[in-house]
């Protein structure tokens, strides 16, 4: 039988600890491209310069551009176990563009082409405890199936969405990593000590006034797990 979608997503992704992340990467600027593979209305939404992560051939590997006014929670702050407190499940953060055949965390195979980033959380059950320090990650969704670009959508929902990224039973993942501080030099791209490869950037909150909101995933980098 299956296993639940729950320990089937969060204890494979989780428990593994083979990284996946060699070679040498670089960032350079990406403008919003003006191709038809990308909607108008998540370009609209999005910063107009983003970043673009280049492997040591030249060859790019994705481009990332972060959202223009995230929406974020006021009061609301971060945990032990939970990074980003201001945002709320799935909210949407930004988006990423494959050039050519991608993969996720979990080095499932993704596509060409445009993909939403959105905010999800390991959820708290008894599936879950203990398995990961932090909870905080992204699912990836074909942008031209992610319509509803003003709301945070339902973490059942944004599974089955990231599903047709993926193509699997398992949803398209890109794992978050600690934020820096909203005044450092940014975007940057890190290689941390397990060797994954971080992009840290700053989107903006939404709201009368202008916040960086620093945020940091993981661009280059697997975890294998098996069946």
């Amino acid at each position: 039988m299956r296993r639940k979608l729950t320990a089937a997503l969060f204890l494979e992704l989780l428990i593994a600890s083979a990284a996946w992340a060699q070679g040498t990467y670089r960032l350079t600027p990406a403008s919003l491209p003006s191709s038809s593979d990308l909607p108008a209305a998540l370009a609209a939404v999005l910063q107009p310069s983003g970043s673009q992560i280049l492997d040591a051939t030249g060859a790019t590997v994705c481009e990332v551009w972060l959202g223009k006014a995230v929406s974020v929670k006021t009061g609301a702050t971060s945990s032990a176990d939970v990074m980003y407190g201001n945002l709320e499940v799935g909210t949407l953060i930004g988006a990423i563009h494959f050039p050519k055949a991608g993969s996720d965390f979990r080095g499932q195979a993704i596509k060409p082409g445009f993909y939403t980033l959105r905010y999800a959380l390991v959820p708290q059950d008894g599936n879950h405890m203990g398995v990961n320090p932090t909870r905080d990650f992204v699912l990836m969704s074909p942008a031209a199936q992610d319509t509803q670009l003003d709301k945070a959508l339902k973490f059942e929902d944004l599974v089955k969405l990231s599903k047709q990224a993926s193509g699997t039973n398992h949803p398209a993942i890109l794992t978050m990593s600690t934020p820096g501080a909203a005044n450092a030099a940014s975007p940057a791209l890190v290689k941390d000590d397990q060797g994954y490869w971080e992009l840290q950037d700053r989107g903006v909150a939404a709201g009368g006034q202008a916040q960086f909101l620093p945020l940091a995933i993981i661009v280059v980098g697997q975890t294998l797990a098996a069946e």
